[in-house]
C-alpha cells in the first residue's frame, strides 16, 4: 500500500520544524505505518467485508495521523491511529446501512442480499500445506464468527488478540473506558467460544 510514506509527506509540510528531528520522527512514524499495515488491514477488511474499501480506510487513517498527530510521542500513535480507523470503520458502515436501506426500497422482493463473504487467507510461512490448510479454516472460521459479534465487541476483540494492544490502549482506540473494554472483551470470548467449538484454543 505504501499509503504511510505518501501520507508523512504532506504531513512535514505543514509541520515545519527543521532537519534531524523532522527526519527522525518521519522515520519513526514510517517504520510505525509499516509494522501496523497488515494488522490495520485485516480488522478493517473483517469489519467492511471489502478488500479494497478496507485499503481505503486504512490509508485515510494513515495519513490523518500523519498529518493531526506526527508529533505526540510515538507510544500515543497506536491507540490515535486505532480510534481513527474505527471511527472511520464505523462511517463507513453508516453510510452503507443508508445506501443498502434506499436500495432495499428500489428493489422488489430479492432475497439474495446475502454476499460478500470475506476473503482473506492469513499468511502461514514456514508450515506444512496440511498447518497451513487447518490454520486458514480456523482463521477463516474466526473471522466469520466475527462479523457475526456486535460492533463494540468485534472491535475490542481485534484490537486486543490481533493488534496486541493492553486494555488502556485498547481503551484510548474505542473511546471508552477500561471496564467497558473489558466487559466487551468478555462477552465477544464467550460468544466465540461458542460458535467456534473446534477450532478455539
Amino acid at each position: 500500500m505504501n499509503a504511510y510514506a505518501a501520507s508523512f509527506a504532506v504531513s512535514s509540510k505543514a509541520d515545519d520544524r527543521t532537519g534531524v528531528d523532522t527526519l527522525q520522527r518521519e522515520k519513526r512514524l514510517n517504520r510505525f505505518f509499516a509494522d501496523v499495515e497488515k494488522r490495520a488491514l485485516r480488522i478493517a477488511e473483517i469489519s467492511v467485508r471489502d478488500r479494497d474499501e478496507a485499503l481505503d480506510l486504512v490509508q485515510d487513517a494513515m495519513i490523518k495521523l500523519a498529518r493531526n498527530y506526527s508529533g505526540r510521542p510515538p507510544d500515543e500513535w497506536a491507540p490515535l491511529f486505532y480510534r481513527i480507523l474505527q471511527n472511520r470503520i464505523r462511517d463507513w458502515q453508516r453510510r452503507q446501512m443508508i445506501r443498502n436501506r434506499v436500495m432495499v426500497f428500489f428493489r422488489r422482493g430479492t432475497d439474495d442480499d446475502e454476499r460478500d463473504p470475506i476473503a482473506a487467507a492469513p499468511d502461514l510461512a514456514g508450515r506444512t500445506p496440511d498447518e497451513q490448510l487447518q490454520s486458514r479454516e480456523a482463521m477463516q472460521s474466526l473471522e466469520h464468527a466475527l462479523t457475526g459479534l456486535p460492533g463494540r465487541q468485534r472491535e475490542a476483540f481485534m484490537l486486543r488478540t490481533f493488534e496486541g494492544l493492553d486494555v488502556a490502549g485498547t481503551a484510548a482506540a474505542m473511546g471508552c473506558s477500561a471496564g467497558s473494554v473489558k466487559t466487551h472483551y468478555s462477552r465477544a470470548i464467550h460468544s466465540l467460544r461458542e460458535t467456534l467449538g473446534e477450532h478455539w484454543q
